[in-house]
């Protein structure tokens, strides 16, 4: 047991979920609001005072109250504590085969990044379906394995993988995009600031600014996600015909606020937190 947990993947996998539990707790308002922004009624008009982020947050809590945010949460957590630590476990093996100690150029960090997420976003694909309609409000779930139970009962259990093309094209471009300017970036840092106490500030700027630019380019993929999830009948070409006779181009980039501000803030704290701790435990990201 005790060589087991020794082996480098598991520990990059213990350090990812502790870094996945850390930014989801924190983040998941962000999420929820953009999910309910995404999966609005389309008589609703764009533009429109009722579909701003905050008159949707405030909708939440004055319906839901406070913990209403958190609504989802749980199902986030299921998640996300094993998905962060698949995604980087495969990235560590991946890295360690392909390059041993060696930096990734720009191209290289794509692959890594995108591979180690197309598997995590496969095996975890079953939950994130569930964890959409748990934070859209249309479902009336009271646990996670029942709602996994009635998926299967009353749709089957294909239901649990819709959305895959849509989740893998917005998922791993996002992933491959990130890491590569994640890393370009910190690779340009002075070495006297890599090395000096504030490493990890600078380290999560860089994720702030990789986290921005990778989360508007794949955008309109995630709300395409989200519609295909929460109406699984939906084809995806049916859901992006769908989302353009509704609302236009800018329906593409509905919820793109939150989820920009979510998936910068965790996508930084997960990266700044994995590599601090790996490096206390003697092993390099």
């Amino acid at each position: 047991m005790e060589t087991l947990l020794a082996h480098p993947a598991i520990k990059a996998f213990m350090c990812g979920s502790l870094s996945g539990t850390c930014s989801t707790l924190l983040f998941q308002p962000l999420d929820l609001v953009k999910t309910r922004l995404q999966t609005l009624q389309s008589g609703m008009q764009p533009g429109s005072g009722r579909v701003g982020m905050m008159s949707v947050l405030l909708s939440v809590v004055r319906t839901e109250t406070l913990v209403g945010l958190w609504k989802g949460v749980f199902p986030s957590f299921v998640r996300t504590i094993p998905g962060v630590g698949i995604y980087f476990s495969t990235y560590h093996s991946l890295k360690q085969h392909f390059l041993q100690d060696r930096r990734p150029g720009a191209v290289q960090a794509v692959m890594l990044g995108g591979g180690a997420r197309t598997v995590a976003g496969v095996v975890m694909l079953p939950i994130t379906v569930i964890k959409t309609r748990f934070e859209c409000g249309r479902y009336s779930y009271v646990s996670v394995c029942g709602a996994l139970r009635s998926v299967c009962q009353t749709e089957g259990p294909a239901a649990l993988f819709s959305g895959l093309m849509a989740t893998l094209l917005r998922d791993v471009p996002f992933s491959g995009i990130y890491v590569m300017f994640y890393s370009q970036t910190k690779a340009s840092l002075p070495q006297e600031i890599s090395s000096s106490p504030s490493a990890p500030l600078a380290n999560f700027s860089c994720g702030i600014l990789a986290g921005v630019l990778a989360s508007v380019i794949t955008q309109p993929a995630d709300v395409v996600k989200t519609h295909v999830q929460v109406k699984p009948q939906l084809r995806t070409t049916e859901a992006i015909r769908s989302i353009y006779v509704e609302r236009g181009l800018q329906g593409f980039f509905r919820g793109a606020v939150p989820r920009s501000l979510r998936r910068t803030m965790m996508a930084a704290m997960a990266w700044t937190v994995y590599e601090q701790m790996m490096e206390r435990i003697g092993l390099k990201s």
